[in-house]
């Protein structure tokens, strides 16, 4: 006696599965999408509802009719435990730290200026400065610190970053009719600090000390 479709199935014959899929894949894919209302998850839903049922082939019912019923059955707790994944996905992404994003100095530096001769100008006043001069541009102007962290970096007194921060300002002022802010850094950092540039310092040398 030739076998039923569902002993064949429960049996585990690929072609006569095979053919279960072309004749009920559409059935399951637009349930699956009634459910979700997303034609991307209802494919995921399509194609995890035919391996399931491959792994439960041997719960099927030997004796009955279509077995259309049956997959929909398990199209529709699939879409379920699909739809709840997303939910834990979401909420475990939800409970991650925002990336805090720091403004690039020189994206900064080109969307305030856009006169590429003014650009020009800033450049090469900052190159007249002395080194320590640029060193405290540097950390207190691009990276945010204060005088007092300044200070610490670079092993000097803050009255020494403080007047080599001043003379930098009259210097870029002289040189390029610039003040500080113009570089996209906070104009005064004394007033707090900031993440930003953490290149390590360098400490002066003794004839360029001050």
């Amino acid at each position: 006696m030739e076998m039923s479709v569902r002993a064949r199935i429960r049996a585990g014959d690929a072609d006569t599965f095979g053919s279960l899929f072309d004749d009920y894949a559409r059935a399951v894919h637009n349930h699956a999408f009634r459910l979700t209302g997303d034609w991307s998850v209802a494919e995921d839903v399509l194609s995890l509802t035919f391996l399931e049922a491959w792994r439960l082939r041997r719960s099927v019912d030997p004796d009955g009719g279509s077995l259309r019923p049956w997959l929909l059955g398990i199209a529709t707790n699939v879409a379920r435990n699909t739809r709840r994944a997303a939910r834990r996905h979401e909420a475990a992404m939800n409970r991650l730290p925002r990336e805090e994003v720091f403004p690039d100095f020189a994206d900064e530096l080109v969307g305030r200026i856009d006169d590429a001769e003014r650009v020009a100008a800033l450049r090469a006043a900052l190159s007249r400065l002395r080194r320590p001069e640029r060193e405290v541009v540097a950390l207190c102007v691009w990276a945010g610190l204060d005088y007092a962290a300044a200070a610490k970096a670079l092993d000097i007194p803050v009255g020494t970053v403080r007047s080599r921060l001043s003379r930098a300002r009259k210097k870029l002022h002289k040189y390029a009719g610039a003040d500080l802010s113009s570089f996209g850094g906070n104009p005064d950092p004394g007033r707090g600090q900031t993440d930003g540039d953490r290149g390590p310092a360098v400490r002066p040398t003794q004839e360029e000390a001050r």
